[in-house]
């Protein structure tokens, strides 16, 4: 196996490239990841991938099991239900606070995300899609100024990506971007009640787009997955 190419890994680099191959579906939920493989992909000491591990543990995003190792995590039926229960109460809110506080620069970052999905989507990259669709939302959180449910919205985001590798079950599940349209039009008009009505309406159809009677894919192997 050749080592991905890097200069230095450190604890939150590793963590931060593996959170994103699990955003990107590229670690797919059910994957082992193990320490000694993760040691030789990026030339590392298991020490700081035990570490990584750890810290994407406290995300929810990796399982630890005794004596069996780190897996990315799968989510359940209830757990699936309960985050996006989450995100209903919290992302039409935060979406309303938003469009009030809403620049120029604001929209123009926003508008430059919905053009990256849409590029994504056309190039087939459903996991780059994915990644971009969970940015135009913590985006919003990030607009809103509201720094402690900005980070609630940013777990429970990261959670909603392994939702959707497990479960998903159309194309609409990776957000769709004439939703995300639809929200910056009212953004634009710094109409704060249509921004909530339109998060509002916008979970409840990625939730319809979800079969939580699925069930997952075998997963990727590890090696392949963290190659660029």
């Amino acid at each position: 196996m050749n080592k991905i190419d890097h200069t230095s890994w450190s604890r939150d680099a590793i963590a931060a490239d593996l959170e994103r191959a699990i955003h990107e579906h590229r670690l797919p939920p059910g994957t082992k990841l193990g320490e000694d493989d993760l040691a030789e992909a990026y030339g590392i000491s298991r020490t700081i991938v035990r570490a990584a591990l750890l810290a994407l543990s406290h995300r929810h995003l990796v399982q630890l099991r005794r004596n069996r190792g780190a897996f990315v995590a799968q989510p359940t039926p209830r757990e699936a239900r309960e985050v996006f229960e989450a995100r209903s109460l919290l992302e039409p809110r935060t979406a309303h606070s938003a469009a009030l506080r809403m620049t120029e620069a604001d929209l123009a970052l926003l508008n430059e995300n919905i053009r990256d999905e849409h590029a994504a989507l056309d190039a087939g990259e459903n996991g780059r899609a994915l990644l971009l669709s969970g940015q135009f939302h913590l985006e919003v959180a990030r607009i809103a100024d509201q720094t402690t449910i900005e980070a609630v919205i940013s777990e429970l985001i990261s959670r909603s990506s392994l939702i959707i590798a497990l479960y998903w079950r159309r194309r609409a599940a990776l957000c769709e971007t004439q939703a995300h349209h639809a929200l910056l039009d009212a953004f634009a008009r710094k109409d704060g009640a249509a921004a909530e009505e339109l998060m509002k309406n916008h979970l409840l159809d990625l939730v319809a787009s979800l079969d939580l009677r699925n069930v997952a894919p075998p997963p990727a192997s590890l090696r392949e997955a963290l190659q660029r």
